[in-house]
This record gives structure tokens, C-alpha cells and sequence, in this order.
């Protein structure tokens, strides 16, 4: 088999891109991004956060889940 040709591009963190961009645990909408739908919280090398951001977006949705604001499993729909 022959090596594939691969081009990645390079993540870049999009809170320090757009510092409109706040990271709170009251605003749910930004972190309903940074979640799978079964409740994960997606890691950096996935989504393209610098550890800085990471730690404060673990930090919200954790405290997000706590409030009741977010579920801790997925969106259940039967």
C-alpha cells in the first residue's frame, strides 16, 4: 500500500482568535459546541483549543453541569 498524502491544517484556538469570544458557564451556546452529543467533553487535540482555554472551558461546563444548566449525558430523545 502507498503512504497517503496527508495536509493537515493547523488548529487554531478560536478563543484567542476572536477575544469577543467569552468563555462562561452561563452561556450554554458556546458550550453545547465544545460537547458530543453523548456528554463528552472533546479534548483539545480535537477540537484545536490551546491549554489555557481548555482548562477554562473544562472549568465552565463543569460548573455549568453542577447548576443544572447542562446535562451530564447526551441529549436523550427517544
Amino acid at each position: 500500500m502507498a503512504p497517503r498524502n496527508r495536509t493537515f491544517r493547523p488548529r487554531v484556538c478560536r478563543f484567542c482568535t476572536d477575544k469577543e469570544l467569552v468563555i462562561d458557564y452561563k452561556d450554554v451556546k458556546v458550550l453545547r459546541n465544545l460537547v458530543t452529543e453523548r456528554g463528552k467533553i472533546v479534548p483539545r487535540r480535537i477540537y484545536g483549543t490551546c491549554a489555557r482555554h481548555q482548562r477554562r472551558v473544562t472549568e465552565a461546563i463543569k460548573r455549568a453541569r453542577q447548576l443544572a444548566l447542562m446535562s451530564y449525558s447526551g441529549s436523550t430523545q427517544y
